[in-house]
């Protein structure tokens, strides 16, 4: 009886400590989906860089507060940064990374990977900004003003007027002297623009700060503020490149610019995405992709009735567009429709308060000039004619927008694309916000045109010419802004290749260049797109079409890594064997030998 109890006592505490061990093991994956070993240093960096930016970024008086204004940076706040960035690669050495989870590791990977891309990018704006200082020998006199500012120091407000007044003498021999634009290139000049008009924000703030609270200086500085500011501001006027008057004149649209980057830095920002491939070889994936579209595209074509004439099925389907006033209708229908074909499949579990917040705009004419197609996040902004626009921008609006389309591009705008991100980015290790890359942005929701698609969500030849139609369009994005960057072709080059071989209206094929080269978007968000999506498409192949996970816990693995470099969420999924040195080797498009 005793050997009994002593028996069941034992088989107690067995049981306790079993289920102690399996709530630490369920608490520390709940953990994990919010934070890992490297979370505080994370936080610890982002939080040091926002404070120094805060504190020397120049403070503007708007309403009724002061709040620092982002601009160009001074040298004395690159300076700041790099001594941060200096500090915290030596906390990185000290941290114990072989002890870390497959979290920590991909966490300490990130952060290095993201401060060592700073240094550079700092110490490459550091070499341009030198390159110019010439042309900014009074510089340092605005950042001294400024400097006064910081910590409000006294100094009689005639000293202050004449050391403005000294400054615009500098500015004005320095304008007497002006050697033409034919010196700088357009890079250059833009960062001169960006350098004085930086320039005036920081007098700005100087100014607003003492004036009307510092009897001297408001008795003394107006007169020669003012002065200075114009100054400042005729001065940015000898560095902005204009283009071409003629083409300007020829329409009121702006004219597409931009500044090809070359190989070399082509190859530099593929790396620091973690992706290991060459410009070239992406062109050679691209045409690959595209020929399999074309394959497709001529069944569809045969099927409509067209033969091989795919242009002329393509303009029957153009004209298919709603009537004004019925686009949004559509939108909720097409959602609609992608929802129950994903419920359907059992493909993710979308929570229905995400089904419920995504909202929707209607994307203003200007807005229209850069973005002809929707875009999407917390809602949907919608792309249809306005009063405003000619009348063959409506027309070419209301073709480009059809539903054939369209029925490519909701899902990819709001469930489950860009407003699931939205939803789920912000619940789940929200820290990793500052790692993310357009190819996960952008990969995630062309991925599900990829599975939809391969899924037979398009059933009729209709619906699968609208869905081939932005997938050769994510092919040609790859092909003419890896060719442009490359200086092979110009902007009209790749409006001609979007209309001729997309089949894209031409206003909106110069709206997708224009936003392509315009310099809101990095040089390889074009590329981003197919290049994610087929990532993850081959992260499904090794995962989910192996058995080793569903659908749907694949889905939601994915997305809970929120938007960091897909070889990343691979490492995590497969508890790949990471190293602190670690370099992008994961070569996911098998067809380039």
């Amino acid at each position: 009886m005793q050997n009994k109890l002593k028996f069941l006592t034992l088989l107690l505490m067995v049981s306790l400590l079993s289920g102690t061990f399996v709530l630490a093991q369920t608490s520390n994956e709940s953990l994990y989906e919010q934070t890992s070993e490297m979370g505080t240093l994370i936080v610890g960096y982002q939080r040091d860089v926002d404070a120094i930016n805060d504190f020397y970024y120049p403070y503007s008086a708007g309403g009724t507060y002061s709040f620092p204004m982002t601009t160009f940076k001074s040298p004395e706040q690159r300076k700041r940064l790099q001594d941060i960035n200096k500090d915290y690669l030596s906390k990185l050495k000290s941290a114990k990374f072989e002890g870390f989870s497959i979290y920590g590791r991909v966490d300490y990977i990130l952060l290095k990977k993201q401060i060592e891309s700073s240094v550079w990018l700092l110490g490459k704006e550091e070499k341009e900004y030198n390159a110019l200082s010439k042309y900014f020998t009074f510089a340092d006199a605005i950042y001294a003003l400024e400097k006064l500012r910081r910590r409000g120091t006294y100094k009689e407000g005639s000293l202050l007027a004449a050391q403005m007044t000294e400054i615009v003498k500098q500015i004005d021999s320095l304008s007497q002297n002006f050697t033409k634009q034919a010196s700088l290139k357009p890079d250059q000049l833009k960062m001169a623009t960006a350098i004085t008009l930086s320039l005036k924000h920081r007098l700005k703030g100087f100014y607003q700060f003492y004036m009307d609270y510092e009897p001297g200086f408001t008795w003394w500085a107006p007169k020669p503020y003012e002065r200075l500011d114009l100054a400042l501001t005729n001065y940015a006027k000898f560095f902005n490149d204009k283009g071409d008057p003629v083409a300007a004149k020829k329409s009121n649209k702006p004219e597409i610019k931009g500044n090809p980057i070359g190989r070399e830095e082509l190859i530099r920002q593929l790396n620091a995405e973690l992706i290991p491939y060459t410009p070239e070889e992406l062109i050679q994936l691209a045409e690959k992709e595209f020929k399999f579209c074309d394959e497709e595209l001529l069944k569809a074509s045969a099927a409509m009735g067209f033969g091989k004439d795919w242009k002329k099925a393509q303009e029957k389907i153009k004209n298919s567009y709603v009537p004004l006033g019925k686009q949004p209708e559509l939108i909720v229908k097409l959602q609609d429709d992608a929802l129950s074909f994903i419920k359907a499949n059992d493909l993710i579990d979308i929570p229905a308060l995400a089904e419920e917040t995504w909202g929707m705009v209607m994307m203003s004419a200007e807005r229209q000039l850069v973005n002809p197609f929707f875009t999407g996040g917390r809602e949907i902004s919608i792309s249809y004619p306005t009063n405003s626009m000619e009348e063959d921008d409506k027309l070419m609006s209301m073709r480009g927008n059809n539903p054939y389309f369209s029925r490519g591009t909701v899902q990819h705008e709001l469930l489950p694309g860009h407003h699931y991100q939205y939803f789920i980015n912000n619940r789940y290790k929200s820290y990793r916000d500052p790692f993310k890359t357009p190819f996960s942005v952008e990969g995630w929701p062309l991925y599900w045109e990829l599975l939809l698609y391969d899924k037979g969500f398009a059933k009729t030849p209709e619906e699968k010419m609208g869905m081939l139609f932005w997938r050769m369009h994510r092919c040609a994005r790859i092909l003419f802004s890896l060719n442009f960057h490359l200086g092979k072709w110009t902007p009209q080059q790749c409006v001609d290749f979007l209309v001729d071989r997309v089949g894209h209206e031409r206003a909106n094929a110069e709206g997708e260049v224009r936003r392509s080269f315009k310099g809101d978007y990095s040089p390889l968000y074009q590329v981003a797109y197919l290049t994610g999506g087929l990532q993850l498409f081959a992260l499904k192949k090794e995962l989910v079409d192996s058995g080793k996970m569903s659908f749907k816990a694949f889905h939601d693995a994915v997305i809970k890594e929120n938007l960091i470099p897909v070889e990343m969420i691979r490492a995590t999924l497969t508890n790949q064997p990471l190293t602190r040195d670690f370099t992008t080797s994961w070569h996911f498009y098998g067809q380039l030998k």
